[in-house]
C-alpha cells in the first residue's frame, strides 16, 4: 500500500513519515486511505513550511487559502470562475447544509462535490462556529439574519449531549451532537472534516472557557469514535484546539489533540480582542502542536494575519473576507497599485476611480481584469447593479490565490520577507 502511495503522489518517504502513516492506518478500513500530509521544506527563519496534502479529489500545495462556499456556493460567483482562478480547495458549512437542503439529498445527488459541480478537494466545518454566532452574537453577517427568530434566540440550549438550535429556516428544533456532525460530514463527502466543538467568544471568563474546552475534548472523542465507526478511510478528521486566550488551556487542548489519532488540527475559539493578541495566541498554540501533522487556522483571512500564521507554521486558512469585502466594493491589490496607502486593497466606490480606465490590477489575469476597468466597476456600484460584487469577487479570489502562490514561492526561494513587503504586510 505504501509503495503505491509513493508512486501515486511522488512523495519521498522518510522514517518519520512512514511512522505517521502507520500511526493513522487505523483510519483505513479497507486500504482506501487517500489522505496524507507531507512537509516539503522548512524555513530556516521561522516555523513556516511548504507542504503537500493528498486527498481523493486532488493535491493541495500549502500554505493555501480555502474559499468559503457556506451554502454549497461561493456567494455571487459561478463555480467555473472559482476553478479558473486556480483555487485548490473550498469549504462548506455542516450546520447550514444540514438544515437546507439536508445531507440526505446531497448524498443522493452523489455527494457535495457533484452537487455543486466542484471536482477538487473540499473541507467542511463542524457547525461549532454556529454555537458561538447564534448563541453569543458576533461580527459575522450570518448572525444578523439568523441569530434571532421571531424574537427568540436561535441557540436554545447547550448541554453535554450537544447544541439545540431553532432553525432559522422553518423554526424547528434541531440538536447538533458530535455524532450527528460527523455523520453529516461523512454523508456530504468532504475530504477534510472537523470534530464538533464549542467556539467560545472573547467576553467569557477563564472558568467558562476551561469548562467549554473540557466539553470540546469530550465531544472530540465522540467525534473520533463515530468517525472510526462509519468512515471509509477517504476522509481526514481534524481536532479543534480550544482554550481562548489562556496559554495553559491551549496547552491542555493541544496535548489532548496530540495524544489522539486525528489527522491534524484546526485552531479555533477566541483568539483575542486585538490583532496583536490574536497573533500571540496563534504563535503560542502552534508551538504546542505535533509538528508532523497538518494545521488549519479557522476563520482568519487578513493578508497580514496570513503572513503571520504562515511564519507560525499554519498550513491552510479559511475566511469569507475576499468575497465579503468585494460585495462592499473593495478589491485586493498589491501596495504598489495603491499609491499613497499601505493597504492591500482599494475601494472602487470612491470617486477617484470614476475615470480609472485601467483594470483593477494590470498584473492580474482574472476574467474581470481582462475585460473591465476600474471606472466601469465604479459605475456599476453607483448604479447599484449587483453584478459588481461578482466581478470584484472573481478578482479577489484570483488575488488570494496569487498571494498564496507568492508565499509558497517565497518559502521555496527563501525570499518570504520580500514577498511580505510587496503585499504591504
Amino acid at each position: 500500500m505504501f509503495q503505491s502511495l509513493v508512486n501515486l503522489y511522488k512523495i519521498k518517504f522518510d522514517s518519520t513519515l512512514i511512522s505517521n502513516l502507520l500511526k493513522y492506518r487505523a483510519f483505513s478500513n479497507n486500504d482506501k486511505m487517500m489522505f496524507s500530509f507531507s512537509i516539503i521544506k522548512k524555513s530556516a527563519h521561522s516555523r513556516a513550511r511548504l507542504g503537500r496534502i493528498a486527498t481523493p479529489h486532488g493535491t493541495i500545495n500549502t500554505p493555501a487559502f480555502i474559499f468559503c462556499a457556506t451554502n454549497a456556493a461561493i456567494k455571487g460567483v459561478p463555480i467555473d470562475h472559482v476553478k479558473a482562478s486556480g483555487s485548490q480547495i473550498i469549504l462548506s458549512n455542516t450546520y447550514h447544509l444540514m438544515l437546507q437542503p439536508g445531507s440526505d439529498i446531497i448524498k443522493a445527488a452523489g455527494g457535495l462535490h457533484k452537487f455543486l459541480g466542484w471536482d477538487g478537494p473540499m473541507f467542511t466545518d463542524s457547525g461549532g462556529f454556529q454555537i458561538f454566532s447564534l448563541g453569543h452574537g458576533g461580527v459575522e453577517a450570518e448572525i444578523k439574519s439568523s441569530q434571532q427568530l421571531n424574537g427568540k434566540k436561535a441557540l436554545i440550549k447547550l448541554t453535554e449531549n450537544g447544541a439545540c438550535f431553532r432553525s432559522h429556516i422553518d423554526g424547528r428544533k434541531v440538536t447538533l451532537t458530535p455524532e450527528l456532525s460527523i455523520e453529516t460530514q461523512v454523508a456530504l463527502g468532504a475530504d477534510i472534516i472537523v470534530s464538533l466543538d464549542e467556539c467560545t467568544p472573547y467576553h467569557v471568563n477563564k472558568l467558562y472557557t476551561a469548562t467549554s474546552m473540557e466539553k470540546s475534548k469530550r465531544w472530540a472523542t465522540r467525534s473520533l469514535n463515530t468517525f472510526m465507526k462509519i468512515g471509509d478511510g477517504r476522509q481526514a478528521l481534524l481536532a479543534v484546539v480550544q482554550g481562548g486566550v489562556y496559554p495553559d488551556l491551549r496547552q491542555e487542548s493541544a496535548q489532548f489533540a496530540n495524544n489522539n489519532d486525528f489527522h491534524g488540527f484546526a485552531i479555533g475559539g477566541s483568539l483575542g480582542k486585538t490583532k496583536s493578541e490574536m497573533h500571540k495566541v496563534v504563535d503560542v498554540t502552534t508551538q504546542m502542536l505535533d509538528k508532523t501533522r497538518y494545521v488549519h487556522l479557522l476563520g482568519i483571512g487578513g493578508i497580514d494575519d496570513i503572513f503571520h500564521g504562515v511564519e507560525c507554521g499554519i498550513d491552510t486558512f479559511d475566511c469569507v473576507t475576499p468575497t465579503r469585502i468585494a460585495r462592499h466594493g473593495a478589491a485586493i491589490v498589491k501596495t504598489r497599485e495603491n499609491p499613497g496607502s499601505s493597504k492591500p486593497y482599494i475601494c472602487l466606490e470612491n470617486s477617484r476611480y470614476s475615470r480609472g480606465f485601467s483594470p483593477i490590477s494590470v498584473e492580474c489575469e482574472c476574467y474581470t481584469c481582462q475585460n473591465f476597468s476600474r471606472a466601469y466597476i465604479h459605475h456599476l456600484i453607483k448604479a447599484r447593479e449587483i453584478v459588481f460584487g461578482t466581478l470584484i469577487s472573481i478578482h479577489n479570489i484570483m488575488m488570494m490565490n496569487r498571494l498564496m502562490t507568492d508565499i509558497r514561492n517565497g518559502l521555496a526561494n527563501d525570499t518570504l520577507d520580500t514577498v511580505r513587503q510587496e503585499w504591504g504586510s
